[in-house]
């Protein structure tokens, strides 16, 4: 089984969902030992932001490529082949400014990919990434989760949950550690809440993978 431990939080050490990302792949490494982990940290290693160049080989509208599109390209086909071959997915996604960090954004704009992640048909989208577990490490510095004012105005789990759906995926799961900012008690109880979701996520998913496998 392979694992891709994706980080994205600019506080380094400091940072909750870099913590929680750590003890999920240590909580899924300790229920499967033979699980091989790649970890990408996109605060140190962030793909350049979607632009023409990105996109220019997969548009198909140049007969030859320019030598910054070639260069691009080859950066979108080593995130998403190194994506494809995952069975499971740790993200670490803080909030920020309502929705997730640029490096994230600009790492799933590689990603999304038609006829690698996904394909048009004439009933619709089709995900082509499905069979994979995702699990969200989701750190906010207020309390989202709890009102329809709050629910309303993350553009974090919300977003990461239909573009994963999108992929073809449907087993994805978050922890959530949520009101980090509002003092020390309130930080702590976030912290062990999380916590507990570990061995939730981890079980649940770690199950639907093994059914996976066991079906092939």
């Amino acid at each position: 089984m392979k694992l891709l431990h994706v980080d994205s939080s600019i506080l380094g050490a400091h940072s909750v969902s870099r913590l929680l990302t750590a003890e999920i792949v240590a909580a899924w490494v300790a229920s499967h030992p033979d699980t091989q982990v790649k970890h990408l940290d996109l605060a140190v290693n962030a793909p350049a932001h979607f632009d023409a160049n990105s996109i220019g080989i997969k548009t198909g509208l140049q007969a030859e490529p320019t030598e910054a599109q070639r260069r691009e390209n080859a950066v979108s086909e080593q995130l998403v082949t190194q994506f494809l071959a995952a069975d499971v997915l740790v993200i670490g996604a803080p909030l920020y400014n309502f929705s997730i960090p640029t490096q994230l954004k600009a790492w799933i704009d590689r990603l999304a990919q038609m006829g690698r992640t996904f394909k048009y048909t004439d009933k619709g989208p089709v995900g082509l990434a499905g069979g994979k577990t995702v699990i969200v490490a989701s750190s906010r510095g207020g309390v989202y989760s709890t009102t329809d004012g709050g629910q309303a105005a993350e553009h974090q789990e919300s977003y990461l949950k239909v573009v994963f759906g999108f992929f073809g995926i449907t087993d994805v799961r978050f922890v959530r550690a949520e009101g980090l900012a509002m003092g020390d008690a309130v930080k702590a109880a976030a912290l062990t809440s999380a916590r507990s979701d570990i061995d939730v996520a981890v079980g649940k998913a770690a199950a639907n993978q093994d059914n996976a496998a066991i079906a092939a």
